[in-house]
């Protein structure tokens, strides 16, 4: 059985937000998965996210990871400390670039490219006008990461704001091997 833990970034991701929604469908045609609810999302702290995230992932035991924003810094720092564990496969959406200007985040900034992703197959997908990270930069990360780069065009953060609630390219990648 597929375990799928997904991880949101800053302000989380309420309905109707695609991670939202690829959780309710995962579950309805019967993934395991974990929404990880980690503690205040409009003011996070890195040490508490980590320590919850590492919880849910001793005690799930996940095969893939689902991250957006946020959330892919949240691993990276995971990963650089040898918390994260080994998963088969890893989508990163949306990574933001050094955000240490914002309070609400600063915590989690900067932050080292980990040398490992803790994943057998990763994905890095970014959108050509995110405002939190510019085309070169999302191609840069990816080369850094070794990790395949798909960029979609006029996505934004790709996020509720920029659209997206159903994603059903993200359920195809989830769903399809």
């Amino acid at each position: 059985m597929n375990k799928i833990l997904i991880l949101y970034g800053w302000h989380g991701s309420p309905p109707p937000h695609w991670q939202d929604w690829l959780a309710r469908e995962l579950v309805s045609i019967g993934y395991i998965v974990s929404f990880a609810q980690l503690s205040s999302p409009l003011e996070p702290k890195k040490e508490i996210w980590m320590k919850e995230t590492k919880e849910i992932l001793d005690e799930l035991k996940p095969d893939t990871v689902i991250c957006h924003s946020l959330g892919n810094i949240l691993w990276w720092h995971l990963c650089n400390e040898g918390l994260a564990l080994h998963v088969n496969r890893l989508l990163m959406v949306a990574p933001p670039r050094d955000l240490s200007e914002i309070e609400a985040v600063s915590d989690f900034f900067p932050v080292e490219l980990p040398r490992s992703l803790y994943a057998k197959e990763s994905l890095m997908v970014t959108s050509d006008d995110d405002p939190y990270l510019n085309k070169s930069e999302g191609i840069r990360f990816a080369r850094a990461l070794k990790t395949k780069h798909k960029v979609f065009q006029n996505m934004g953060h790709i996020n509720t704001q920029s659209g997206y609630g159903a994603w059903p390219w993200v359920l195809e990648w989830v769903t399809c091997r």
